[in-house]
């Protein structure tokens, strides 16, 4: 009686192969506390409006047209645009990432955080056409950083991740 031998390869392509879903789930929760607090946020201050919480952070009321520490924020319009392009395309290939490397589990944290971060901004720019920004750091009178929200704070964290992941791989 012969029996039927395993193909090595099909095994090992099937073990690289995971479900998609906990990542994608990351991603949604990440743009729910998103969206929630921004909608919180515009519902219960005026634009520019400083709520104090400590003697280093306030919430406030931001718009940013542009990325980063208000980058092309005045440029005129067209960078909503790209921008919002540069997020969408960022969410399908990161997608294809997580379907690719499923079983990468810091990895897939890393790109989980970005992609949700992406779309929850991308899902400002279309509806109101600027990012809205709450959260406010200052050191006394003398330095504020730019104001940011939850997305970016994913987006942040996960960069942190995605260079730790990177380490911890070359490390190997």
């Amino acid at each position: 009686m012969a029996t039927k031998k395993s193909n090595p390869f099909q095994a090992k392509s099937k073990s690289s192969s995971g479900s998609l879903t906990p990542w994608l789930g990351i991603a949604a929760i990440v743009i729910l506390l998103d969206q929630i607090s921004k909608i919180t946020i515009e519902k219960s201050f005026q634009y520019a409006e400083l709520f104090p919480v400590t003697s280093f952070f306030n919430l406030t009321l931001a718009y940013n047209k542009g990325a980063a520490f208000s980058f092309l924020d005045t440029a005129g319009g067209w960078q909503r645009y790209m921008f919002t392009a540069i997020g969408v395309v960022a969410s399908i290939v990161i997608t294809y990432l997580l379907k690719k490397n499923a079983t990468q589990k810091l990895f897939c944290w890393s790109l989980a955080l970005i992609m949700g971060g992406a779309i929850g901004n991308v899902i400002d720019r279309v509806m109101y056409g600027h990012v809205i920004d709450f959260l406010d750091f200052h050191y006394k009178d003398i330095y504020h950083f730019a104001a940011f929200n939850i997305a970016d704070s994913a987006i942040c964290l996960g960069a942190a991740l995605f260079i730790l992941d990177e380490l911890r791989r070359v490390k190997k």
